[in-house]
């Protein structure tokens, strides 16, 4: 029986790559699940569309690549060519285009002017790279505050054991020096306490991304007042996943509430899910996820700030304390997911990606 790309949809779905087929008139006929995630559209969308509606480039005219491969018989590679979207969005990918003329279609006839296009996605394989590095430093951060932790609540104990004991021999107008022994003694604790992030194993249940979002836009939005606004850009296909629902609230409302903190007077938030599929993290690969992205059109980060913007005490304001990214970084990888960072002025993106079962 002749064979064609419909026949193996399902194991077509499980590539890393996005597989496009256009007919002899340049017009979409076959987009793998790849595909679809790499272009941030859906099947229905964009089936019967032309090449160039789907995506552009300024240094790469992809009609002259298939009308090339097709009239030459060709099958070739371009690298690291850079891919303007119709969501206004840039990627660079290595972009595989081999004619398809000599193959059968699945009716057995010869598969006349189609032309298969690979997608290669070159970003994300130097963000996995990016995410080890995150992860390892991340490890290496975490561990240093335990350390770092023991040695100073040690004796905090012991300085505020000794105030409290002296308090009891001074007469009362001098307890008040005591007191604020006692209470900055506190305060330091509390502090640690909060680098070190919850100690608590999480619990892992049945969740709903988009009720946690919920959660999170309501409680942001109470804080704010209306001249920040939180858009929603769901997508409701995405199934319940398994985690903890307090430690993802916690990772949604540090990041929102670090966003909210970039946009000096007024702007807009937009919390957006899409699914997830084919991707790895800390040398485990998962088959489906969400991503959940975070965008917020305020001053953006400084370039040296992005590759240590999760490490505990570091911070881009004064008034900061360093504490927040670092804790929502570490609960994501709890859940097996990672929080990504990309940033330019006026656009911030924080890509929180979570396996949908751990």
């Amino acid at each position: 029986m002749p064979s064609s790309p419909h026949q193996y949809h399902s194991i077509i779905n499980h590539l890393s790559i996005g597989v496009l087929i256009f007919d002899s008139k340049n017009k979409l006929v076959y987009i793998n699940s790849k595909g679809e995630e790499l272009l941030d559209t859906s099947e229905k969308m964009v089936l019967g569309a032309r090449s160039e509606q789907l995506f552009s480039s300024s240094e790469y005219h992809i009609e002259t690549g298939i009308s090339r491969a097709r009239e030459e018989n060709l099958s070739f590679t371009d690298h690291k060519i850079k891919l303007k979207l119709v969501t206004g969005e840039t990627i660079t990918v290595n972009l595989s285009i081999t004619n398809l003329s000599n193959t059968l279609n699945s009716t057995g006839k010869t598969a006349e002017g189609n032309v298969l296009v690979e997608i290669s996605p070159f970003d994300r394989y130097l963000q996995i790279h990016r995410d080890e590095q995150i992860i390892s430093q991340n490890e290496v951060a975490t561990d240093m505050v335990r350390s770092l932790a023991h040695e100073i609540k040690n004796p905090l104990g012991g300085l505020r054991g000794a105030a409290q004991l002296l308090s009891k021999e001074l007469d009362a107008g001098l307890v008040e020096y005591t007191d604020v022994i006692i209470e900055e003694a506190d305060r330091l604790t509390n502090l640690v306490d909060r680098m070190l992030g919850s100690s608590a194993v999480p619990l892992f249940q049945s969740v709903n991304i988009h009720s946690v979002l919920e959660r999170v836009r309501q409680l942001v939005q109470a804080e704010t007042d209306t001249s920040i606004i939180i858009k929603t850009d769901y997508d409701p296909s995405i199934p319940d996943m398994k985690g903890d629902k307090d430690q993802l609230i916690q990772v949604f409302l540090n990041v929102v509430r670090n966003a909210v903190q970039a946009i000096p007077s007024s702007g807009e938030i937009v919390l957006k899910t899409r699914v997830y599929r084919r991707f790895t993290i800390a040398d485990i690969t998962h088959k489906l996820g969400v991503k959940v992205d975070i965008i917020d059109n305020g001053i953006g980060i400084e370039q040296d700030m992005l590759e240590k913007i999760f490490y505990p005490m570091i911070t881009g304001r004064t008034e900061g304390t360093g504490l927040g990214l670092s804790i929502a970084q570490t609960n994501a990888q709890n859940h097996g997911g990672i929080i990504e960072v990309s940033s330019e002025p006026g656009k911030t993106v924080f890509s929180i990606i979570l396996p949908i079962e751990t």
